[in-house]
């Protein structure tokens, strides 16, 4: 809506529509984006055909026209639907043609009028209409109220900064006519052509006014805001101004003292830093580009800091140094055998794909994934690795991380964003080819924000992470050269797809003589050296150190023993800064002067035959273990009973094995009557551990064979295998485990299925000869090793003193 001139605001306050007759059939010009209101003089410009013809009528006839608004303004051909029944019959004051083809016109409202009927005759609109007349307004308190309200929110909205002409606010002064105060308001509103609308359709004064002074209303508070807005905004804007004043005066003065731009020096230094990375053609090409960016930018903007921190990490990065590895095989197994003893597969792994490297320039490496129990070497493996080598070595260890960015990094746009730790490490390193050990990969979760296993894809994929590209970088990074390693406790809880990429390496616990050498060759001397004592001080004889094994540790690994040596260690360093320099000599019987009370009991097999009670074997996290298992009968209907917290696998072997007992008693020397006269409870001690896992199979089905046939078990006999209902022996996990747990235990023979033979290989050499192997592959060889002739009379319950590590107390029972 243009402004309009004062001699037109006379006529708006003068004008009457009772001056000029409306007549009842007038031509229609929709309008787009305005509605005009009764008194009202606004110029128009109209430029579509069917308008133009539509002025040409209306000129040709009585120069009055009815004016409605379009409901979709996008509409360039309306039709009747297409505009609102409600306008306004206006009379055209004056009128203009333009060079362009368009008109342009002075149009004055006169009344509001509803279109009954619209039909398109000679390529126009045209409507047959009915003018409406407004009731009178009833004089009133809220009348009045009303009138001042808009009065006051009208001169409000102008102390604001709403653009209303003075002669506007003047004739709102004088007018008294609440009906066309409301529509002047609306009029100058610059309303949304939905709000315009109802006001013009809303006929009864004291509503429309009402509804005027709402929309005052929501204009002051959006002109408030607004003005708000523009102070902050200005004083922003004189801040900058003093600043770049102040700055402008500050490069005067450095430049009379003959002091440089530290920012032009930092973009110089940053050409040197990038001529010296030796990046790929297209990262030095973005890395330039940032810096020409960073070069137009203030100095002290918000962006500024971000991008410099950007390229110093960009600069920084080993893009293509890289440390000269040791290819001399020779040395390399040297290198590992002085830092570990034992572990041959693995040290003949490395040495492996040393000497691929040897042949091939650049192979693709797969990734080695070790995994056994806490404390056998995993990390301190992957260190003298990296030394043997001669790469540098970085640990990143992965437990509890949950966020993909922790391997991904962070986009730039984020407040302390920074590259993931792939890159953060590498950076560490120094060089492009480093040994990265990702620690505990197993214990890695996801939630929300993303699964760091997924990401890991990519990073641990050789065909995949030679253009591993870190969100923060930007940029590819070659990560083919680097040379990963990984460490977990179980593979179980490793996603698939990733367990996929890597080469699985199984550590198995050590045994009681591989403890004793490596205490002897290195806990032993690292733990003096800690303490500050020397070999003239203290002499720990073997079998002291054989008894700290056995006595005070109960694990696959050698935390618990280093700790152990440690405390002998400090007890002797106190004793030489007390002035006591006598040589500490220790052996078994002086040891718990050092150590206090033995914390564990070895695992011991049983010390009689026994009816219903098995030695078993099973897999902990602290490696191999002995289980005993006890069946005891009593008169009943024929249940099973199961205790010792079991799981539903060890439950459902279980029951398994009393159907095949049951199946073949007449074989198994049974009587069938005990199958219905006879309960069976099946419990196996240590009731607060959770066991499962279907390796008891066989040792259940001795148990419950057993107790049923009053048949004693050999207490020099242990055993582990799954159990079919037809009585096949199957394979089973942890074979050398199990094998050093029956050899700690001082059994004599030890059952295995025979398809676990081929995994004798793992198994010491010195431990296979002290043992005695059957293997068996249906259950009944695993009976005819294992029991023995049936007694004639029941035995009553005993209990048996069996000592078991970990605080074991097993009542070993047998019943009839």
């Amino acid at each position: 809506m243009s402004t309009i001139d004062q001699q037109d605001e006379k006529k708006i306050a003068e004008t009457s529509d009772d001056q000029i007759k409306i007549p009842d059939v007038l031509p229609v010009l929709p309008l787009r984006d305005i509605v005009i209101f009764p008194f009202m003089i606004v110029p128009l410009f109209v430029s579509r055909e069917r308008s133009i013809r539509a002025v040409d009528q209306a000129l040709a006839e009585n120069r009055m026209i009815m004016l409605v608004a379009q409901k979709d303004i996008a509409k360039e051909e309306p039709n009747a639907g297409d505009v609102y029944s409600v306008g306004t019959a206006a009379i055209i004051m004056r009128m203009l043609k333009l060079p362009d083809g368009r008109i342009r016109i002075l149009v004055q409202g006169l009344s509001r009028a509803r279109i009954t009927q619209i039909e398109d005759t000679a390529g126009f609109l045209q409507a047959r209409i009915e003018a409406l007349q407004e009731p009178e307004a009833e004089a009133g308190l809220e009348m009045e109220a009303l009138i001042r309200n808009v009065r006051g929110s009208l001169e409000k909205s102008v102390a604001l900064g709403k653009n209303i002409s003075p002669e506007v606010m003047a004739i709102a002064a004088n007018l008294d006519d609440a009906g066309r105060l409301a529509d002047l308001a609306a009029s100058n509103l610059e309303l949304k052509v939905e709000d315009a609308q109802s006001v013009l359709e809303s006929l009864e004064v004291t509503p429309r006014l009402r509804r005027v002074n709402d929309l005052l209303a929501k204009e002051i508070e959006v002109l408030t805001v607004q003005a708000d807005i523009n102070t902050q905004a200005k004083s922003e804007i004189d801040r900058s101004q003093r600043e770049f004043y102040l700055r402008q005066q500050l490069k005067a003065i450095q430049s009379e003292l003959g002091e440089g731009n530290e920012l032009a020096e930092d973009i110089s230094a940053y050409r040197e830093k990038i001529a010296k990375a030796k990046m790929p053609k297209p990262v030095e090409e973005e890395v330039d580009r940032q810096l020409k960016k960073l070069e137009r930018m203030h100095p002290d903007a918000a962006e500024t800091a971000t991008l410099r921190n950007w390229l110093d990490i960009m600069v920084a990065l080993p893009w293509a140094k890289h440390s000269k590895e040791n290819l001399d095989l020779k040395k390399a197994e040297k290198i590992l055998n002085e830092d570990h003893y034992g572990l041959e597969k693995v040290k003949e792994r490395i040495i492996e794909a040393l000497a691929v490297r040897k042949i091939k320039e650049k192979p693709k490496g797969s990734i080695l994934c070790l995994v056994g129990p806490p404390g056998v070497g995993k990390t301190s493996l992957g260190r003298s690795i990296a030394k043997a080598v001669n790469r540098k070595f970085v640990r990143l260890s992965l437990g509890g991380v949950h966020d993909e960015a922790e391997i991904r990094g962070h986009r730039r746009t984020y407040v302390g964003a920074m590259p993931g730790r792939i890159i953060q490490s590498i950076q560490q390193a120094g060089t492009n080819n480093p040994l990265i050990m990702l620690d505990e990969i197993d214990k890695v979760s996801s939630d929300f924000r993303g699964d760091p296993s997924s990401a890991l894809l990519e990073v641990l994929d050789p065909e995949q992470n030679f253009s591993f590209r870190d969100n923060y970088l930007g940029s590819p990074f070659d990560l083919s050269n680097v040379m990963f390693m990984t460490t977990a406790n179980m593979l179980e809880t490793i996603q698939p797809a990733l367990r996929d990429r890597m080469e699985i390496i199984r550590l198995s616990g050590y045994t009681e003589e591989e403890k004793l050498q490596i205490a002897r060759r290195h806990l032993l001397p690292k733990q003096m050296e800690e303490n500050g004592i020397s070999e003239k001080y203290l002499d720990i004889s073997d079998t002291a150190l054989r008894e700290a094994i056995v006595r005070y540790t109960h694990e696959a690994g050698l935390r618990q023993l280093e700790r152990e040596v440690g405390k002998i260690c400090r007890k002797v360093a106190r004793r030489v800064a007390e002035g006591n320099t006598k040589k500490v000599k220790l052996t078994v019987k002086n040891l718990s002067e050092f150590l206090g009370v033995a914390k564990i009991e070895p695992d011991e097999a049983l010390k009689h035959d026994q009816v219903g009670v098995v030695t078993g074997l099973a897999v902990t996290a602290a490696g191999g273990d002995v289980l005993f298992i006890e069946a005891i009968a009593m008169k009943g209907k024929g249940g099973l009973q199961l205790t010792g917290q079991l799981g539903d696998v060890m439950k459902e072997s279980a029951h398994a094995a009393y159907s095949y007992a049951r199946a073949r008693a007449k074989e198994l020397g049974i009587d069938e009557e005990k199958f219905t006269s006879t309960d069976i409870h099946l419990h196996i001690p240590e009731g607060a551990t959770p066991k499962d896992g279907p390796s008891a199979g066989i040792s259940m089905a001795t148990a419950l064979v057993s107790v049923l046939s009053n048949r004693p078990v050999r207490k020099t006999v242990a055993m582990t295998g799954e159990l079919t209902l037809r009585g096949n022996v199957l394979p089973i996990g942890g074979v050398k485990e199990k094998v050093l747990a029956a050899h700690r235990a001082k059994v004599q023979k030890v059952i295995l299925p025979i398809q676990n033979k081929k995994d004798m290989e793992d198994v010491p050499k010195d431990v296979q000869k002290e043992l005695e192997f059957v293997f068996a592959e249906d259950v009944r060889e695993v009976f005819k090793e294992a029991l023995m002739p049936p007694i004639e009379r029941a035995v009553p319950l005993q209990e048996e003193s069996a000592t078991h590590s970990s605080s074991k107390a097993a009542s070993d029972a047998s019943g009839s």
